[in-house]
């Protein structure tokens, strides 16, 4: 099949396993860097299984790129988005209500509409698809609520599809999440190519920004190849951008037909370097990027690693290089500061009571800016008090009022901790004195013992040794005595790193804790 229909010579580490579990018909997460096959997995699944596959995609240009991949190949593909015509509508949704083999991508708020919703609680998929599943995990490092009632809409199929959720990067508490709320069925869990051993990581040091900024340039300048710089706002892409030769920025706030053709110009080689916000990322697939650089320490290892990950994807060596000053780290502090206010959270749950759906009454109601409201809304969808679409209504036996406020501020406690404690992470990353490329492997959950050999560390001679640790490993749950229940995702001989499921990332050293009592390993998974 995999021959016959996409020209695959032969499928590559995890792959086989991925497609053997689903064409069998077992769910599958799939952990896999971009341009590593994900896409195929599904793809060979779905003409393996027959009848209709539904790929939920979060970006439409991700979409666009998918159904002429598959029609290029002869096989029939469909997207479904706000911009596809009636024809092209009715073409979908002819796709879905059959039995051949097609596909069909659209982003989760058109899996939800009621139309999409009644044609599948008719003729139910064979295999459903979550791409960039990670989305769905408020510990994962691009959450998006709408991806929140995915899981409810397929397991409201009967019969039900495979299912299979798939990501780039997901930490082991990333893809627990990943499994509960997608309601994932005693899946196989293939995760593959997390070592990168063609991309150098590197960090360097600073006191003074402006000489950090001009390191940024004088490095970006040097190297030779297309490159990302990716800087913290939107006003540093500019600066960055008319400071360096072949220069682009890339930012959200810039209009659509600006983003794509700079996007393009970096595609086609037509410019060198993209300076970019964290918007320039999902769905580009460049093999050829020979460095990315960050001018300032990015929030997370999760997209620390994700954004790195664009380099070297033709197998040839690459750098990623992060120009670290510890005051950078005040920035995704920052937003990661304010608490949702209860009276204002109250003034929106009231107006919902009182049927108020459209976002701009809620928004008067409750004296707020539209961007401030869709993110108390996305507080509340995930809490469990609203369902989110064209119109706000009252989640089915959501609780009272007052009851859903202090939900709703838990929640937003709990994200804004773990978020800090990601921060600090980071922090603790860009001032090892150790190997980076395995520090990078054991937070994803992948044992490794000897040192990377490529990393800065390495190269210089600092890197040691250092055995898993036995006691605690990567992916057992614990129970602390302050801060409760967590899992283990890294660790080496003498400390381990724990997040915690309200405290976040702790790093504690084995021997203390041990004497002490104050960790110990669960009975029984959760």
């Amino acid at each position: 099949m995999a021959r016959e229909v996409f020209g695959l010579a032969e499928l590559r580490p995890g792959q086989r396993e991925a497609v053997q579990a689903l064409a069998g018909g077992r769910d599958a997460l799939v952990v896999m860097p971009t341009g590593s096959g994900k896409s195929a997995v599904y793809q060979i699944a779905g003409m393996m299984l027959g009848g209709p596959t539904v790929v939920v995609s979060p970006l439409v240009s991700l979409q666009r790129d998918q159904v002429q991949g598959l029609g290029a190949d002869g096989v029939e593909a469909h997207s479904l988005n706000a911009a596809t015509s009636a024809a092209d509508r009715d073409r979908a949704f002819a796709a879905l209500g059959g039995d051949r083999t097609a596909f069909v991508f659209m982003a989760p708020e058109q899996l939800v509409r009621p139309d999409v919703r009644e044609t599948l609680a008719r003729t139910p998929p064979r295999l459903v698809v979550v791409d960039e599943a990670h989305c769905v995990s408020a510990w994962g490092h691009d959450f998006r609520p709408d991806y929140l009632r995915v899981g409810a809409v397929v397991g409201a199929l009967s019969p039900r599809p495979v299912t299979a959720a798939l990501t780039a990067t997901a930490a082991p508490p990333v893809r627990d999440e990943i499994v509960e709320r997608l309601r994932l069925r005693d899946p196989a869990k293939l995760v593959h190519g997390f070592d990168r051993p063609e991309i150098r990581l590197a960090v360097r040091s600073f006191r003074d920004a402006d000489e950090q900024r001009q390191a940024v340039l004088d490095t970006a300048h040097d190297l030779d190849g297309s490159g990302i710089v990716y800087v913290a706002t939107r006003k540093d892409t500019a600066w960055f951008s008319r400071r360096l030769p072949s220069a682009r920025p890339y930012h959200g706030g810039m209009r659509k037909r600006e983003r794509d053709d700079a996007q393009q110009a970096f595609m086609t080689g037509r410019t060198r370097i993209i300076v970019a916000t964290t918007a320039f990322g999902m769905g580009i697939d460049k093999p050829d990027v020979r460095f990315v650089l960050h001018a300032q320490v990015p929030d997370s290892l999760d997209s620390y690693y994700q954004q790195v990950g664009r380099a070297g994807r033709d197998g040839r060596d690459a750098d990623a290089l992060c120009f670290y000053h510890a005051d950078d780290l005040g920035l995704p502090r920052f937003f990661t500061g304010g608490l949702p206010d209860e009276e204002t959270l109250t003034a929106v749950c009231r107006a919902v009571a009182d049927g108020v759906t459209g976002r701009g009454g809620l928004a008067e109601r409750a004296g707020v800016s539209p961007r401030r409201l869709t993110a108390l809304l996305n507080l509340l969808q995930e809490a469990g008090a609203v369902r989110l679409g064209r119109r706000i209504r009252p989640a089915p036996q959501a609780a009272d009022i007052e009851e859903t406020v202090a939900a709703t501020v838990r929640l937003a406690q709990r994200h804004r901790d773990v978020a800090r404690t990601r921060i600090e992470m980071m922090r603790r990353y860009c001032e090892l004195t150790d190997c980076r490329g395995r520090f990078l492997l054991r937070y994803f959950g992948e044992a490794r013992d000897r040192p990377c050999g490529h990393c800065d560390t390495c190269e210089s001679g600092r890197a040691e040794q250092r055995l898993d640790n036995r006691v605690f490993p990567v992916g057992v749950r614990v129970e602390h005595r302050k801060w409760g229940g967590g899992v283990v995702v890294a660790g080496e001989r003498e400390r381990v790193t724990i997040l915690f499921d309200e405290a976040g990332y702790k790093e504690l050293l084995v021997a203390a804790v041990a004497e002490r009592g104050l960790l110990t390993r669960e009975r029984s998974p959760r």
